[in-house]
């Protein structure tokens, strides 16, 4: 069954907000970027149609949270936003999608680095497990959400830098990701 993300978008954002612009630019280059990744592996079947509606919803969380600096004026911590997303999404009928959201946050996050970091979310795995979380989770990482480059993608070694500093762990992650999608 096909979900129109738009249709979704819309129900919950002004058109007119920079939340808004954020969300559509951001999703789009990480929607386009996964579908590029996705026809590279094509032999792993990925599910393009799934992928490109989710990679535009994977961070439609982000305006309950607050982050001025995207127009987002919630009262959640913004790390708050994928999970937020996915209870969005499974309200929506949508469970998959949201898992996504959830699970697109930095390169996954196991319950250990929220008990470590004291992060105010659910405290459970949150790790890509389908191909299709992966490849999203993957291809968000090119795309910051400054509003100055929103689909400026970031180089290889810039990605890497930027996750080494939360640790070998999700640098480890990362490379594990690279591996299977970079062949």
């Amino acid at each position: 069954m096909r979900t129109d993300p738009f249709s979704i978008i819309n129900k919950y954002l002004d058109k007119g907000s920079l939340v808004y612009r954020v969300l559509m630019e951001h999703g789009r280059a990480v929607a386009d970027k996964s579908l590029l990744i996705a026809r590279s592996v094509a032999d792993l079947h990925p599910d393009l149609t799934f992928i490109e509606e989710a990679a535009m919803l994977h961070d439609i969380g982000i305006f309950m949270t607050r982050e001025p600096r995207l127009g987002c004026n919630g009262d959640k911590d913004y790390i708050c936003h994928g999970y937020l997303g996915r209870e969005l999404l499974e309200q929506e009928g949508l469970p998959a999608h949201g898992l996504v959201c959830e699970r697109h946050v930095g390169v996954g996050l196991t319950v250990r680095d929220i008990e470590r970091q004291n992060l105010p979310i659910p405290r459970r795995e949150m790790l890509p497990v389908t191909l299709e979380e992966k490849i999203i989770c993957y291809a968000d990482k090119f795309f910051s959400k400054r509003i100055e480059a929103l689909r400026e993608e970031k180089g290889i070694e810039e990605v890497r830098r930027r996750i080494a500093g939360y640790g070998q762990d999700d640098l480890e992650r990362f490379e594990r990701l690279h591996a299977l999608f970079s062949r």
